[in-house]
């Protein structure tokens, strides 16, 4: 597997190997050891969570916050999402800014978010089933978010604005500096 170190400290894209024959393919898509060695700390996921979702849903953007916090690894099993994590670590040198990456059940790729992030995804394809680890368990009590429009982050989700299914729930989070914070 590779491991593709983004503009944002600590996140990565993973590039499985995946082996192809006239029956299907095989790809390895976690290995502990390379894992942790790739990004140089120790992750131990807790939680496994997995959504369904039709084109044009955004779900995000999402975090947890102090001891709740959350790092995830996430992938694509079916379909196609605009991923996007979001820097809202305070003291870090790209507080704000985003990195967004195409998921897809094609390419494989994965995407490590580290604590300390916002994250969301945009469904491109008719549906897709969006898989994630956590290292951390949910906490009601300890969730913050951040509006998907945001003008200070102003993401690119190259999706028309009038055709996105959002909930009410997210529709209604603040700006990033209206945010909880996450230490």
């Amino acid at each position: 597997m590779e491991f593709i170190e983004t503009k944002l400290e600590g996140c990565f894209v993973l590039k499985p190997k995946v082996f192809k024959d006239q029956r299907g393919y095989f790809m390895e898509s976690y290995n502990e050891e390379a894992f942790q060695n790739a990004i140089g700390q120790k992750i131990n996921f807790v939680q496994d969570n997995q959504s369904f979702s039709t084109k044009g849903v955004l779900r995000g953007l999402h975090y947890q916050c102090e001891k709740h916090a959350q790092a995830k690894l996430v992938r694509v099993l079916q379909g196609e999402v605009l991923d996007v994590a979001i820097d809202i670590r305070p003291e870090s040198k790209t507080y704000g800014q985003y990195i967004s990456v195409l998921l897809t059940e094609e390419n494989q790729k994965q995407l490590f978010i580290p604590r300390g992030f916002a994250h969301g995804f945009l469904v491109l394809s008719d549906s897709a089933t969006f898989f994630y680890k956590c290292d951390n368990f949910y906490n009601a009590s300890s969730e913050g978010g951040i509006i998907f429009n945001d003008k200070t982050i102003n993401i690119d989700w190259n999706f028309p604005i009038d055709e996105l299914i959002i909930s009410e729930k997210d529709r209604g989070l603040p700006a990033i500096e209206k945010s909880r914070k996450v230490w």
